[in-house]
């Protein structure tokens, strides 16, 4: 499906993407700020290693937590309150700036993820309630590369406006990108309370059986499962890559923070490059085609993410890099596709969440040794190990495709959604009217 159509005729996932723009722009204010920041020390990689650490243990025990919730409670205000949780955390980082302390840094980063995947998830999640079918690998292409695209464009006004505003300017700005992001999801028409669980009395809260159900959903499920094993995979050696990005814009190549925001801008481009590429892509594969694609796409990954490591010259460097993450978008989008159409709506939070809580708890072991590497140990010596291991992610999904461990599951999972989010969520108001009409 066209992208402008899709924005132009669905009011909430209109909505749920100005949110989205705005927002993530101004996430990478603050993770320009504060690795710059951090790079002002004399162990600088080992202290961003630790603010990213600080960000994956959240995930550890708020991601299970935030998929009970998700399936349980109203979609919508849950993630708003997410928002304006992470609005007043934000605002804390300008006075932690001002001080010679590091471990602010480490709590608020902490405290900061907590709330996330009560959004991240839930964004996921309503997804499918809020597109049709036909709409929905548009608009799952368009989510990801959107938030890819923010990945350069942030990085690069991160990195601009800390080196001309400094930092108090990058968390404010930062700050007021999640308030915005709240009013737009507060636009959003419709119930967004998932239908099967609403009449579950919420005073007798079951949160660990409800865990535990989604974990057995997920491992009988092969497909959904290895999708989850493959963000492990990825993480083995994507972890490090967040601690190499810092590391290659400061001290390899010299560049300060600009090249701190340059080089995450390039990561950016490639995603971008590989969502669009990814979308066009989507509708034409087979089911096969799509297993092969996969596997594909983690021998380029991890190919081109070794050279880009043992590459001298900068302006190569950067091509590489964006080479890199192309590869990681098509697989990425791609299963995502997979993940939105096969999920069962009940268990669609859990399913989200405990992909990330996998993927972060990886990476923050990923992010720990490179970060203790770093100290003693070439960086680039660091990032051909890592794209070595992400390549690893193709060995393991070829292996379970020629052994039949991937089968096409038989049926997409019904969507349970409520008439108002038909009528409501898909159409702006006039369209609406015109369309009931003729009905």
């Amino acid at each position: 499906m066209n992208l402008p159509a899709l924005l132009g005729r669905n009011r909430n996932y209109r909505y749920t993407w100005l949110g989205q723009v705005v927002s993530e722009v101004g996430d990478h204010f603050n993770n320009i700020a504060v690795f710059a920041l951090a790079m002002r020390y004399p162990e600088g990689g080992l202290i961003v290693a630790g603010v990213l650490s600080s960000r994956a243990v959240p995930m550890l025990f708020m991601g299970p937590l935030a998929g009970v919730i998700l399936d349980r409670l109203d979609r919508k205000r849950v993630m708003i309150a997410s928002d304006l949780i992470r609005f007043a955390i934000a605002l804390l980082f300008i006075p932690a700036s001002q001080s010679n302390l590091t471990w602010p840094l480490y709590i608020l980063s902490a405290v900061l993820m907590a709330a996330s995947p009560f959004f991240t998830a839930g964004r996921s999640s309503i997804l499918p309630s809020i597109t049709t079918e036909e709409e929905l690998h548009s608009a799952n292409s368009l989510t990801q590369t959107t938030g890819w695209a923010t990945t350069a464009i942030g990085a690069f006004l991160g990195g601009a406006s800390v080196a001309a505003l400094g930092y108090d300017t990058a968390f404010f700005l930062n700050a007021m990108s999640f308030l915005f992001s709240a009013w737009c999801i507060s636009m959003l028409r419709g119930n967004f309370k998932p239908a099967e669980n609403s009449a579950r009395k919420l005073d007798q809260p079951h949160p660990w059986q409800d865990f535990l159900e989604g974990q057995r959903y997920l491992r009988r499920n092969p497909l959904l499962f290895g999708i989850s094993l493959i963000g492990i995979g990825w993480a083995t050696g994507g972890g490090a890559a967040q601690i190499l990005f810092s590391i290659f814009g400061e001290q390899v190549f010299h560049r300060g923070p600009a090249g701190i925001g340059e080089i995450w801008a390039a990561a950016g481009i490639g995603l971008v490059f590989g969502g669009f590429f990814a979308h066009w892509l989507g509708p034409r594969l087979s089911f096969a085609g799509y297993k092969r694609s996969v596997s594909i796409a983690y021998v380029i990954h991890g190919g081109s993410y070794v050279a880009f490591s043992l590459m001298p010259h900068y302006g190569a460097a950067l091509g590489l890099i964006g080479l890199s993450r192309a590869a990681v978008a098509v697989s990425s989008v791609l299963n995502m596709s997979m993940l939105l159409r096969y999920a069962e709506p009940r268990f669609r939070g859990r399913v989200f969440t405990t992909i990330e809580t996998l993927t972060w708890s990886t990476m923050m072991v990923s992010m720990m040794v490179a970060g203790i590497a770093s100290t003693q140990t070439s960086p680039r010596l660091i990032g051909v190990v890592a794209g070595c291991l992400s390549s690893t992610t193709a060995i393991f999904w070829a292996w379970a495709n020629v052994a039949g461990r991937l089968p096409e599951p038989a049926d997409r999972a019904p969507e349970i959604i409520s008439t108002d989010n038909q009528l409501d969520g898909t159409l702006d108001r006039d369209q609406e009217i015109s369309n009931h009409g003729t009905r």
